[in-house]
């Protein structure tokens, strides 16, 4: 059997965590699917995935010769690019990995935008809060907020986002504004859960020193900021989140920021992608992109010039 394509089936299996999943993927049989996997197996003599009925998982030697794989697939998908390149067009399927909010509240304007001018790009989208392993996942390119850890891969600043504490006028209307850090422990906190991104304790920033507020009894805590937000337009209380995500809440006079002066430093929004020896057109032109629409101040933070 074809050792490319068996290759490819095998990468798109470890990603997707399932034949029939692959299967769909690739358009092809769940047969045909398990049999490029098994002629592989066969080939090397070793067993590369672990089968049950209800999951599969990488052997160890799988695990190895995983990351092998995708490089060669890198390598490959390198040197065609390379050919299309020559025709100076962007085509092929640009896989995007980004926060929930981000994503949903601006990427999809942005993408819309991109394919106006490269309508031979296809995009696919995957939103999670889980923004890492974007070699291991098989994706292109990844926004990613906040702090980076990770020196193998090429971050690319393209924008920040503000942190901001908010409620609603009526909100504020019963129950007063906070004029200082120490009255917020009479008011309604909205606290983030367990989330890979923004943590559950609220940051202030006062006199060059960082203030860290833990809350021990939120009136709701939730592992998505969308929740918060919702909660907060509501009127069920106070809530600290970053400007991307209620930028445009604050300028419709939905939300109203409190404690300014206490505000920590923005947020780092970056674009990231993996170190690769050819950046194909696709990831070029659509790193461009980003950088010219993120250009200068985030639209997001345009209230604080508009409201009257």
């Amino acid at each position: 059997m074809d050792k490319i394509t068996s290759m490819r089936v095998f990468a798109s299996v470890v990603r997707l965590g399932s034949f029939a999943a692959a299967a769909e993927e690739l358009d092809m049989s769940n047969a045909m699917c398990s049999k490029y996997v098994r002629g592989l197996e066969e080939t090397l003599g070793a067993r590369l995935l672990n089968r049950t009925t209800r999951q599969l998982s990488l052997t160890e030697v799988g695990s190895e010769y995983h990351k092998r794989v995708l490089d060669i697939l890198t390598d490959i998908e390198d040197a065609e690019q390379f050919v299309s390149e020559l025709q100076q067009k962007p085509v092929g399927t640009l896989r995007i990995l980004s926060p929930p909010s981000l994503g949903s509240f601006h990427l999809s304007r942005a993408v819309k935008d991109y394919k106006n001018d490269y309508p031979d790009v296809s995009i696919e989208l995957i939103l999670s809060d889980d923004c890492d392993n974007i070699v291991d996942r098989g994706v292109d390119l990844a926004f990613r907020v906040g702090d980076l850890q990770d020196s193998t891969i090429v971050a690319l600043p393209i924008a920040s986002s503000r942190l901001l504490l908010c409620g609603s006028q009526s909100y504020f209307d019963e129950h007063g504004k906070p004029e200082s850090i120490d009255d917020l422990e009479s008011h309604v906190c909205l606290t983030m859960g367990q989330n890979l991104i923004f943590p559950t304790y609220w940051k202030f920033k006062k006199a060059d020193k960082v203030i860290r507020l833990d809350h021990k009894k939120p009136y709701l805590k939730a592992n998505i900021a969308d929740a918060l937000r919702v909660a907060a337009m509501n009127g069920s209380g106070i809530a600290q989140l970053p400007s991307y995500i209620i930028g445009l809440d604050i300028q419709r006079r939905k939300l109203v920021p409190v404690l300014e002066n206490y505000e920590p430093d923005p947020i780092p929004i970056n674009l990231v992608y993996a170190h690769r020896k050819h950046m194909s057109l696709k990831v070029r032109s659509f790193v461009d992109y980003m950088k010219a629409y993120f250009n200068g101040q985030p639209y997001w933070d345009e209230w604080m010039y508009n409201i009257e």
